[in-house]
């Protein structure tokens, strides 16, 4: 059995992510590893309020970092946003020594004191470098053989510094793909941006970047999408519709969490993966592997 500290987030928590949540903790116990929440843990920082009020945002990133260092474990989240904020913020603070004193200050005021000794980690590189793809071949219940997949990475996983994969051209959910029996596509836009909250003030913007990765999958034959971002996935899955009608295109792809489809190999039931949440069926692509 492997331990981490866990952050889930609040998509996946109490958000449009759930299934995400409910995936991550059903393969997780399958893999042997034990995820443990943290007790009393507050909102990464979020992006968007980070470009406003930067003092504030590291505060509460920093609370959660300071939680997480009384387990002495590493800090593991599912969400991509909050692996970069939380990855951000505990560099600042290594780097910046006023902007620490600030943070030390805040904490201090909720009996709170962070030491710098996190290593803050996205769960998809605990599973593929800690528990490894030989391991998780292993657990295959079900071959996901000649399902054609896209690994859509999205613009932030892989953005951190001396992050666990290649900025502009990431293996690890290919290689993941290829471990659950599947068949990963040749996907260029991999790593291009979705639009992020874009799609609330500027959902044209939005619109345009995801039919151009959403077209992307499909020319290069991708039966369905898988991501490891929450705002990726209700992105590309949500909008389908609104995509079609603007570029009067018929997509009909699937866009699943990456612990979701590791789900399916590993015969786990719709209920415990939560695939039902989908806004674009998955049913038909996956049937005849349920």
């Amino acid at each position: 059995m492997k331990y981490y500290a866990y952050f889930p987030g609040c998509s996946s928590s109490e958000g449009g992510a759930k299934a995400y949540g409910w995936s991550t903790q059903a393969v997780s116990k399958i893999l042997d590893v034990e995820l443990a929440e943290l007790d009393d843990w507050n909102c990464c920082g979020s992006t968007p309020y980070s470009s406003v009020e930067e003092l504030a945002s590291s505060c509460l990133s920093a609370r959660n970092l300071a939680l997480a260092e009384k387990s002495g474990l590493d800090l593991v989240t599912p969400c991509s946003s909050c692996y970069v904020i939380l990855s951000r913020t505990n560099a600042n603070l290594k780097q910046y020594p006023e902007l620490k004193a600030k943070v030390d200050e805040a904490l201090a005021a909720g009996g709170l004191k962070y030491n710098g000794t996190v290593k803050v980690r996205h769960l998809l590189d605990v599973f593929v470098n800690d528990i490894g793809y030989e391991a998780i071949a292993a657990k295959v219940k079900i071959s996901l053989s000649g399902l054609k997949v896209a690994p859509y990475y999205g613009c932030q996983v892989v953005r951190p510094r001396f992050g666990f994969d290649h900025p502009e051209s990431p293996q690890s959910m290919d290689k993941l793909i290829t471990a659950l029996g599947g068949e990963p596509v040749n996907f260029p836009m991999k790593t291009r941006c979705c639009g992020g909250s874009l799609i609330i003030s500027e959902e044209a913007l939005a619109l345009d970047l995801i039919g151009k990765i959403l077209n992307s999958a499909r020319t290069n034959g991708a039966e369905c999408l898988i991501t490891p971002c929450p705002l990726c996935q209700t992105n590309l899955d949500a909008y389908q519709s609104e995509v079609n009608k603007k570029f009067k295109t018929k997509f009909d792809l699937p866009v699943l969490f990456f612990t979701q489809l590791m789900g399916v190999a590993f015969g786990l039931s719709e209920e415990e993966l939560g695939l039902r949440t989908c806004v674009v069926p998955a049913e038909r692509v996956l049937a005849k592997y349920r």
